[in-house]
């Protein structure tokens, strides 16, 4: 297969010496971003301080991530994690009787459930949606998402087999119900196409050191301006406030949007990053990486299994995303004998995920399965 984007890997130095396919845990760092870090580095070490440049950029990010999922850019928070968005976004409900429902799926990552099981002593009370046969039937959401039911918390890609979920088709359900659909898209964003618009998302959380290809320190929020107009946070700071130079200490004057979920002074340099990240895929577009994401999942399905591999991802193509997930016995061994052999993929629970990115070949995931089954022949 013709590689399409082979102009840009040169951007990528570790693919120099190492097969880089662990996406879904850390993508490849680039040097634009790296140019960017250093930028916000050099400004501090010949500046002294760069505080109003440092919030142009965060800006920047904002507006490049509202693009990216198709919303306004006043619909976008800056927060430092995606466990903090959840903490923030379930610290904000009142689980009154009769409304007090949070359903979740137990193929969401571990910070879903953790986070709405300690609201329940808040008055919520929690659902937990079964997968059966590494999927979540859409049948299921008529099921188990009934009328007193606030949130329906779901991931769009699962962490742990890449299973892809129809976002549009369970917005109609959930909303049908009378519930507000939030969605974990940290699994998604920068791989899959999202339009929250057209989705009709309500709130959806996504971080950047994944797809979005920046590092840990920054994630973003969006909600529906309708909606982020009728909440107040009780997780907030001077950031979320109307006007935060005026420094009231006094008074609470939530900011208008989405921002009104910010909090303290967001990680400058994990700001840099995303902007600079976020900017090479809007240049290529995530359509065009889906699309090219899609030949190289089939490839490593059918090659996995010619090999004598066991999948978990779904074979449906328009069920899963751009993970691969193969069941192997102590994968994180598994994961890191193959590191030391300069390929980097990604272990969780049993399974090994191979996660390539737009600037992976067909060739890198040929020569990762090859010597996934060279080590599980010699550790058998």
């Amino acid at each position: 297969m013709k590689h399409p984007y082979a102009h840009y890997r040169p951007l990528f130095p570790v693919l120099a010496s190492k097969i880089h396919l662990a996406s879904c845990s850390q993508g490849a760092i680039s040097k634009t971003v790296s140019e960017s870090i250093e930028a916000y580095m050099n400004s501090l070490l010949t500046a002294g301080g760069n505080w109003n440049q440092a919030k142009k950029v965060v800006e920047q990010a904002k507006y490049s991530f509202a693009k990216l999922i198709g919303a306004e850019p006043n619909e976008i928070a800056v927060l430092c994690s995606v466990s903090d968005i959840f903490s923030a976004i379930a610290s904000s409900l009142s689980f009154e009787k009769g409304k007090n429902i949070i359903v979740t799926t137990d193929m969401d990552f571990p910070t879903a459930g953790h986070v709405w099981l300690a609201q329940e002593k808040f008055g919520a009370k929690v659902r937990f949606i079964p997968s059966q046969q590494g999927v979540i039937p859409l049948e299921y959401y008529e099921r188990y998402v009934t009328s007193d039911t606030l949130v329906t918390s779901i991931s769009h890609v699962c962490y742990y087999n890449g299973f892809k979920q129809d976002l549009k088709a369970i917005a109609d359900i959930v909303h049908r119900k009378g519930s507000l659909l939030f969605v974990d898209a940290y699994q998604s964003a920068g791989q899959v196409p999202i339009d929250v618009k057209k989705m009709d998302i309500d709130i959806l959380a996504a971080g950047t050191r994944k797809y979005l290809l920046g590092i840990p320190g920054i994630s973003f929020l969006y909600i529906k301006a309708e909606l982020a107009e009728k909440w107040k946070p009780r997780v907030t700071g001077w950031f979320g406030q109307e006007d935060h130079s005026k420094f009231n200490v006094h008074q609470i004057i939530p900011a208008a949007g989405t921002r009104r979920f910010e909090t303290g002074t967001p990680s400058f340099i994990s700001a840099y990053a995303a902007a600079a990240a976020i900017r090479l895929l809007l240049e290529i577009g995530v359509e065009n990486i889906s699309s090219y994401l899609n030949l190289l999942t089939q490839f490593a399905l059918d090659y996995g299994q010619e090999k004598g591999l066991h999948t978990v991802t779904p074979l449906s193509a328009h069920k899963r995303g751009g993970i691969t997930a193969f069941y192997v016995k102590n994968a994180g061994q598994i994961e890191s004998i193959l590191k030391e052999r300069n390929i980097i993929v990604s272990a969780r629970n049993d399974v090994i995920r191979i996660a390539p990115h737009f600037y992976n070949t067909q060739d890198d995931i040929r020569q990762a399965i090859d010597e996934l089954t060279t080590v599980l022949t010699a550790n058998k």
